[in-house]
């Protein structure tokens, strides 16, 4: 299956259905460094180094804001293959000084010169090629003003101090960790036609560097300072601009400097749902997982699964349902909202998912083509990284970045270290098409000048009593929306540990394919039979998503980085 995560796809790390730990992966740090406890901050990220960015920010009297800022630049330089300042995102801040809530969208951005039809062929049919491979496929990237806008506003320690360990780390280097060097395999042959991005991450005969290698990226390093020194204008507007349209320009792109002057971040209002005694605040569209988490939450509140326990064929069965429900209403209502009308109140309200929820059976699978959008009340006829932390004080940040596939678009801007990202791969090419996740496109996604590309990132706060309980999100493209909402399910109705709950098997059904996808080794050979017998065609595959979670258990924070992947969690 391709990869075009930024969480390493590693095989799992997974729990019988009695939630015991069964085994790790050689690649994996060990349990006591994927979590921690502390009474002044916690953080979760997938970056050692991004990590430890936010613990030296913290040390610096920074502020939870200051330590996103220095771990997402730092995860940026430490993950290229995943995220980068060439890309975009989502955060959910909430702030207990004021008591607000904020789901801000730095996402990318269609090209004003973007059309509908841009990669469709002569036959009419897409090319993906050219949406995911190449200076066609970039958007407008969103991370850096996202970032500096939101440090702005809630930061306290200066820029300069937030950006010098991401500096340090492109300056100074970092080896090649095994993740890495998988994606650098799996893209090597579309690296090697682009001179920088060859220059930067493969031999001088195009092979890939081994494991242990040590990656220096001496042209990032310079372009993380002119944006420490100039703050947006050290991106989009100068030599770092100037690089990335004159590339735009020799290879037939569409991106100019009006598309960076009219960039803006979107100030959004949160997606609030309600899930036993907490609620659920989560990123609206152009976020589709928002939506869905909630709704996956919401049509199982009533069943009670924890009598049926977490990984029996029954809880699972009715999971998936919930799934399929889901991502048909994604298929048919979900877009940007500047551009389309996206019934999401109706979407989440209780009586629509209830209907939903009625019409599964209870011992059988439905097909795909039994599956269908509903019709939600006020409906008139989306390779990524997260980072979550939470601080005594009572704020709490969670923050999905992405460049989209593995490597981007493959292509370097020359003298900027920048890999620009495939963001437009997420938008419908092509009506009933698929992109690079195999999510269904509709009408809602279609391409538009300065629209923003469809989403699966889910970056959700829980709250209780308008106090942060958990802060969660996860990388994995449409698998992340699967993974969130069982996290929080296994730690809300199963009341499983917050590291047992990241950990569990996981699955994932997305309507179409109808395939459903259980990590191995599996939950046992009698459940699988059982699916297989409701009528399920299961694959045990990897689900590769990692979540990145923090919790607040009784005024201790609790961090806990995915034990399938690499990253850490650091506490105090």
């Amino acid at each position: 299956m391709k990869q075009r995560l930024l969480f390493l796809s590693l095989t799992a790390l997974l729990l019988s259905c009695q939630n015991k730990v069964i085994r790790t992966d050689k690649e994996r740090v060990d349990r006591e460094t994927a979590q921690a406890y502390g009474s002044r901050y916690a953080v979760s990220t997938q970056g050692r180094f991004a990590s430890q960015a936010a613990e030296k920010t913290f040390a610096q009297n920074g502020n939870i804001i200051d330590a996103t800022v220095a771990a997402s630049f730092t995860v940026s330089v430490e993950r290229p293959q995943s995220t980068g300042i060439g890309g975009g995102g989502f955060m959910i801040f909430h702030e207990a000084k004021s008591g607000e809530t904020y789901a801000i969208d730095f996402r990318e951005r269609a090209p004003l010169k973007a059309t509908k039809n841009m990669y469709l062929g002569k036959d009419g049919k897409a090319d993906a090629d050219k949406s995911q491979n190449g200076v066609l496929a970039v958007a407008v990237p969103g991370l850096v003003s996202g970032l500096l806008e939101i440090h702005q506003r809630f930061g306290s320690l200066p820029l300069e101090t937030v950006l010098q360990p991401a500096i340090e780390l492109a300056e100074n280097g970092f080896p090649i960790y095994p993740e890495f060097h998988r994606a650098l395999e799996n893209r090597a042959e579309v690296l090697a036609k682009d001179p920088e991005a060859k220059k930067i991450f493969l031999t001088a005969d195009g092979k890939v560097p081994p494991v242990g290698t040590v990656l220096v990226q001496k042209d990032l390093a310079k372009t993380l300072r002119l944006i420490a020194k100039n703050g947006k204008n050290g991106f989009y507007k100068g030599p770092v601009a100037q690089s990335i349209i004159k590339l735009s320009k020799e290879r037939k792109g569409i991106i100019t400097q009006k598309d960076f002057d009219s960039y803006q971040v979107k100030w959004r209002k949160p997606l609030v749902g309600k899930f036993q005694k907490y609620e659920v605040v989560s990123m609206p569209p152009p976020s589709s997982g928002g939506v869905h988490v909630i709704q996956f939450l919401e049509f199982l509140e009533k069943d009670q699964l924890k009598k049926q326990g977490p990984l029996t064929a029954q809880s699972i069965h009715l999971a998936a349902s919930a799934l399929q429900s889901s991502f048909a209403d994604r298929a048919k209502y979900l877009g940007d909202p500047d551009f389309v009308k996206v019934p999401v109140e109706g979407l989440i309200s209780k009586d629509y998912v209830q209907s939903r929820r009625n019409e599964v059976p209870v011992d059988r699978a439905r097909k795909a083509s039994e599956v269908a959008a509903g019709k939600p009340p006020g409906y008139e006829s989306t390779e990524t990284t997260h980072l979550s932390l939470m601080d005594a004080e009572g704020n709490a940040v969670a923050t999905t970045q992405t460049i989209n596939g593995w490597m981007g678009a493959a292509i370097v801007a020359p003298g900027t270290g920048i890999v620009l990202n495939n963001e437009m791969d997420d938008f419908s090419a092509q009506e009933g098409g698929s992109n690079l996740f195999g999510a269904i496109g509709g009408k809602p996604n279609a391409i538009a000048p300065q629209k923003t590309p469809l989403s699966s990132m889910s970056p959700t706060l829980l709250l209780n009593n308008k106090k942060p309980v958990l802060a969660v999100g996860a990388p994995g493209g449409t698998r992340i929306i699967s993974c969130v909402a069982q996290t929080i399910l296994n730690y809300v109705e199963f009341k499983t540990s917050l590291y047992d709950s990241v950990a569990m098997l996981r699955y994932h059904h997305q309507w179409q394919p109808d395939v459903l996808y259980i990590d191995p080794p599996g939950p046992g050979a009698d459940v699988v039979a059982k699916l297989q017998g409701m009528g399920y065609d299961v694959k045990i595959e990897p689900v590769p998503c990692y979540v990145m979670a923090v919790a607040n258990e009784r005024d201790t924070l609790h961090g806990v980085a995915d034990p399938r992947d690499i990253g850490i969690s650091v506490a105090k």
